[in-house]
């Protein structure tokens, strides 16, 4: 395993990202279905999933890219 690699900084912004859509999306999705103090809200739980979608995305490419020959 290389200790250093010359996009070493992309691949922490791509997994820092990751992490940070995921927080969001599910921050998203679960004040999307919150139901009693703003209703239900389609457009938050849309923002959400993506969000979510997205950090999920990030995360499984590094992973490919890192396992990959």
């Amino acid at each position: 395993m290389a200790a250093n690699t010359a996009d070493g900084t992309l691949l922490l912004l791509k997994k820092f990202g990751g992490v940070v859509l995921i927080v969001i999306g599910i921050l998203c999705i679960a004040l999307g279905l919150e139901y009693r103090s703003n209703d239900f809200s389609p457009a938050l739980l849309v923002v959400g999933v993506v969000a979510l979608a997205s950090g999920m995305a990030l995360l499984a490419l590094k992973i490919i890219r890192r396992n990959s020959p």
